[in-house]
């Protein structure tokens, strides 16, 4: 009865979700306002019936109930528990579960917790909500149903895809999905704000939360993908420029643009048209991605292979939502009073330019991502790799960090060219010390990119301090430190980045336990192979002695055999020192009794996760801090009363 019970709970929500939009548009049409009154109630309800129906998917999983189609092909029940629970999402019947559950529990919290909107603009917000849920319910049970019995029921499943047995399925895609269907919920607050005329600084400060919010889950989950990716394919790198990689890169780009355009809009009252176009766009990547994801059209360890229906379903998704969205905002954006104006030396300016230049890589890493796809449906196959994305988008990215490190030491509204030079001046001249350090040091061996990204991330890191300088730091805003701590975490991110690129040094062997390999003033000693068993899987081992002058250490890389389903991976052996990762992935025997070994040594690579989590922790300071704001406000105001 746990599949039924959770197959009732969907469709509940599902006529819920339909109630709820049609109260929302009876109440606003002002037939009968006192509708109005019954959409949170809805939303709510809503919220907790998602929550029912994934927690039963979840407790089938943790059983193992092998009459349950979704089960049966994605466990098994020698798993480990923690991949029964994961996978209940490491799948397309289960991820989109999860997404419509986020979906409805981020519409009761927006019914419940939100009193910073008009009356009508929250109603109107949810009633949104309600219409792009009801897009995924339909999906949901017409042509996913997670729920699905199979008779007779199998012995055991088939098990997961090995590559997803790790626990960074535990994290990565939850993370994901609520950075995604935060971007839903700012789409819902633009629809609302649009259909009610309240385009301003009050309906900016609601959704900021929501915006920040996402940002940061999207940021956590991009940065934690990118390094389950980089330990798990044994590939050595850390983005490959894969189309499902791009997929989740796109609504971030976005995400970002969107956050300083709602913050320069709830604090400086600028920038209305703007902000609603962006999270329009940025709601847009987020349903490109679930199409690219879902579709069947692509082939990548990320995708889920489905049914091209499906794709189909879901790009009829995206026309009705995003196509509905881009005529509402053609119809009433002509209404919306233009915002407060600006210099053009002021940090809305350069906020508008930071927003432009990551319109444009949004733009080109579309192109570059769909190009392909749409050559091969005429005929032609053409791949767009990774020269492509870092010829294209490395400079603009670079002139974006540039940007970035100007924007803070402009003052709002106006200021004069020479005092923003004078500010620039230790920035300025930190770059040039690192040019000649780099050019001395470096040059002739490492490309121009990975030369002029070093040389802008000490700038950056130097001048994401600025908005300390001359403060009481005790005093200064935590969402201040917040911001600090996010640019920094760009420019140590874009210095690992730049490390990676111009300093790897790669070494592919074929050595006999005995053999020394020496590589990178590291030497490394292959003192044996032998089997090991896991709880799943079996696997060959490499003991490897390694050590550059210190105490020796062992690393254990691993060529790991699963059979269910049949599956051979290999598992890297990874030794981190403060500067740098020692990266070593062990391959097939060759001739004479040898081992092929891939070796790598990757200079200051960690900065670049490192970097990603400060980014994270800096937009959670800040969320935290405008929050806080906000309740002290409150407080004081009905103390004063």
């Amino acid at each position: 009865m746990i599949a039924e019970t959770g197959l009732a709970a969907l469709w509940l929500a599902a006529a819920l979700a339909l109630l709820q939009l049609v109260l929302a548009c009876a109440g606003l049409k002002g037939a009968k306002p006192e509708l109005l009154a019954a959409v949170r109630p809805a939303a709510v309800a809503q919220g907790v019936l998602t929550a029912v129906a994934f927690v039963a998917l979840i407790t089938l999983f943790m059983r193992s109930d092998m009459s349950v189609l979704l089960v049966a092909t994605n466990s098994h029940s020698a798993k480990p528990w923690l991949y029964k629970f994961a996978g209940t999402w490491g799948n397309h019947e289960g991820s989109m579960l999860l997404w419509v559950t986020v979906m409805g529990v981020a519409g009761a919290a927006v019914a419940l917790f939100e009193r910073a909107l008009r009356r009508d603009t929250h109603m109107a917000t949810l009633g949104g909500q309600a219409a792009i849920s009801l897009g995924f319910y339909a999906f949901l049970l017409f042509s996913s149903n997670p729920f699905a019995r199979i008779d007779p029921a199998p012995a055991d499943g088939q098990g997961l895809n090995p590559l997803l047995q790790d626990p960074g399925l535990a994290f990565h895609p939850p993370t994901l999905y609520l950075g995604y269907v935060g971007l839903s919920v700012a789409f819902s607050f633009a629809i609302g704000a649009l259909v009610t005329r309240q385009v301003d600084a009050a309906f900016a400060r609601a959704m900021r939360p929501w915006v920040l919010g996402a940002w940061i889950l999207l940021t956590l989950g991009i940065t934690a993908g990118s390094y389950w990716a980089y330990y798990e394919l044994g590939w050595g790198g850390w983005w490959f420029w894969d189309p499902v990689e791009n997929a989740s890169l796109m609504p971030w780009l976005a995400a970002t643009a969107l956050l300083h355009s709602v913050t320069v809009l709830a604090t400086r009252d600028a920038l209305r048209a703007w902000t609603v176009m962006l999270a329009v766009v940025a709601f847009s990547m987020s349903m490109v991605g679930t199409f690219l994801v879902r579709s069947g059209i692509l082939t990548s360890v990320h995708a889920f292979a489905v049914d091209p229906s499906r794709g189909s379903f879901i790009l009829g998704l995206l026309a009705v939502y995003i196509g509905g969205a881009l005529a509402l905002f053609g119809w009433r954006i002509g209404s919306v009073r233009e915002g407060a104006p600006f210099e053009l030396v002021s940090r809305e300016t350069m906020l508008v330019i930071n927003n432009l230049l990551l319109t444009v890589i949004l733009g080109l890493v579309l192109i570059g991502t769909l190009y392909p796809l749409m050559t091969e449906a005429f005929g032609h196959k053409v791949s767009v790799g990774a020269p492509y994305f870092d010829r294209i988008a490395g400079p603009i990215a670079l002139a974006l960090m540039v940007a970035m490190a100007v924007g803070p030491m402009v003052r709002w509204r106006r200021d004069r060219m020479t005092v923003v030079g004078r500010r620039l001046l230790i920035p300025a001249v930190i770059g040039v010390l690192l040019t000649i350090m780099v050019a001395v040091l470096a040059w002739g061996r490492i490309g121009i990119l990975p030369f002029l990204g070093l040389i802008v991330a000490g700038a950056v890191g130097v001048a994401s301090l600025a908005p300390l300088w001359k403060r009481n730091l005790l005093r200064t805003p935590l969402f201040t430190y917040g911001m600090v701590i996010a640019h920094m975490g760009c420019a140590v991110s874009m210095a690992g980045m730049a490390s990676d690129s111009a300093f790897t040094v790669e070494k592919l062997v074929a050595a006999r336990p005995g053999d020394t390999i020496s590589t990178a003033g590291w030497a490394l000693r292959f003192d044996k192979i032998m089997p090991i068993a896991g709880d799943n899987w079996t696997a060959l081992q490499a003991d490897i002695q390694v050590n550059r002058g210190d105490t020796p250490v062992t690393i254990h890389p691993q060529s790991r055999f699963f059979s269910s389903p049949p599956t051979t991976t290999s598992e890297a052996a990874l030794l981190t020192r403060w500067n740098g990762q020692l990266y070593v992935v062990l391959g097939e025997q060759v001739d004479g009794g040898r081992w092929q070994l891939r070796i790598w040594w990757k200079p200051f690579v960690t900065l670049i996760w490192l970097g990603g989590v400060m980014i994270a922790l800096g937009g959670a300071l800040a969320l935290l801090g405008r929050e806080r704001r906000g309740w002290l406000m409150k407080w004081r105001a009905r103390q004063a009363a």
